[in-house]
């Protein structure tokens, strides 16, 4: 498969809006520490702004006072990152020695020899247990059955709600919900319970914040981006009947001002308790559930991703990748794997909470006697969350790359953003879901062509 060419990723960059200057940007001059082989030194790290990353930066200095490697961490906004580290990436600028990266750019990146193999260094630190791994996360982070990247904390996506407001008015959530009970459910929250949002879903525009759901849940309906042949779907019948359903879903019982909620908004409002339903990754159950960050524990159940032809489920890593332009490969190693360590796990959890462990990335995390017990409302959910969703097969079709709400190959990062930012309008009223999708057909059909 033909890499990102930096056209594609300018013209994307262009596209989100997003401006930065990557000579003042905070932490950068990658290229200018003293890290040695030795040991010490400094080593630049960028990562997403969830909250498994803000954990780690507070718990950094532990790493520091173990190895003598200062960490200067840079944390930024998903949308925001993205630009960033595809920009640093692609232009080898050098500025930072690890970055977060996400599956598609683990299954994209590596044809354009980007990133170091880490597939040596993971055998061959007998700590780090690479044969521990989750084989999904290996999936979405190997070429030829080799790492390019370390998962951090994996995830799927499944159904969040407020079990007790729930058995407060004899409601019964399935265990395996429709789409349209999920709206049935929620009209009935929006009578019961006023002064609540019915449900919580995301409508920020980004190929990985609304197409996030907006992505999973065309599987769920029947649409999609392409066939096997490249032909575009986005104006196929399932295809507008998905963005219509959410679209009149989110404007009826959403959240208010939902064109601005991406996932850190909708945890947070989900938190406050502010929320009845949401739709969206696994990993946000381990902020649900922690009691120094959330008002609804032991509150909140959790059930399978809503279906409707097929379920809508994902699978998601954010993971750690090394760009070749690093001078400090080794130190940079120690760091990734620290953090993506049965001993990082056991840390988190004994100094924040076992709620806090970025799971779903290793398979002994869920045999974790006091994981188990902090997590029992939802780590099996989670877990089988995970294993049914498949990124090689998780259409109602055969789709000409993997991926479930992406599509692995160059050009989906500026068409999904594209998508995004059309149906986010549509969402705003600024024009009607069949002329989002008509500037999306017509998108779609300029990376058709490219295949031809």
């Amino acid at each position: 498969m033909a890499g990102i060419s930096r056209r594609t990723l300018f013209t994307g960059l262009a596209a989100s809006g997003t401006a930065f200057a990557l000579s003042n940007c905070a932490g950068a001059g990658g290229s200018s520490g003293s890290a040695g082989t030795e040991g010490g030194g400094a080593l630049n790290v960028l990562m997403v702004g969830n909250p498994q990353m803000t954990d780690l930066e507070g718990l950094a200095k532990k790493f520091t006072e173990e190895t003598k490697i200062e960490l200067k961490i840079t944390i930024l906004p998903e949308n925001e990152l993205r630009d960033r580290v595809a920009q640093d990436v692609s232009t080898q600028g050098g500025l930072f020695d690890v970055v977060t990266i996400g599956a598609y750019e683990g299954s994209v990146w590596t044809a354009n020899d980007w990133l170091h193999n880490l597939q040596e260094k993971a055998q061959g630190d007998a700590a780090f247990d690479v044969d521990d791994i989750m084989p999904a996360m290996k999936g979405v982070l190997s070429k030829d059955g080799d790492l390019y990247a370390i998962p951090f904390y994996g995830e799927s996506a499944f159904t969040m709600y407020r079990k007790d407001i729930f058995d407060k008015h004899g409601l019964t959530m399935p265990a395996k919900p429709t789409w349209t009970e999920i709206r049935a459910l929620a009209e009935q929250l929006k009578t019961l319970e006023p002064t609540m949002n019915p449900i919580v879903l995301r409508g920020l525009p980004g190929w990985g914040e609304n197409m996030a759901v907006i992505g999973s849940m065309l599987n769920a309906f029947g649409g999609g981006f392409f066939d096997a042949d490249f032909k575009p779907m986005l104006t196929s019948d399932e295809t507008k009947q998905c963005v219509e359903f959410y679209v009149n879903l989110v404007r009826d019982l959403g959240q208010s001002g939902a064109t601005t909620a991406g996932f850190t908004e909708c945890l947070n409002t989900m938190s406050q308790g502010e929320g009845c339903m949401w739709f969206d990754a696994t990993s946000a159950a381990n902020s649900l559930e922690s009691p120094k960050s959330s008002k609804v524990v032991g509150k909140m159940g959790y059930v399978d991703a809503p279906s409707e032809v097929m379920r809508s489920g994902w699978v998601w890593a954010w993971a750690w990748g090394i760009p070749k332009t690093t001078k400090h490969l080794e130190q940079a190693w120690k760091f990734v794997s620290w953090a993506s360590s049965k001993e990082y796990e056991q840390l988190v959890g004994k100094e924040l909470g076992w709620t806090r462990v970025p799971d779903g990335k290793r398979q002994s995390t869920f045999r974790i006697p006091e994981y188990k017990e902090a997590s029992a409302a939802y780590s099996q959910v989670m877990l089988d969350a995970i294993n049914a969703s498949d990124p090689l097969n998780c259409g109602a079709y055969p789709h000409p790359g993997p991926g479930c709400q992406y599509l692995a190959i160059p050009e989906f990062g500026e068409l999904g953003t594209t998508f995004g930012q059309e149906i986010s309008a549509a969402l705003a009223g600024q024009k009607t879901v069949d002329d989002a999708l008509a500037v999306c057909q017509q998108a779609a059909q300029e990376v058709a062509d490219k295949h031809k």
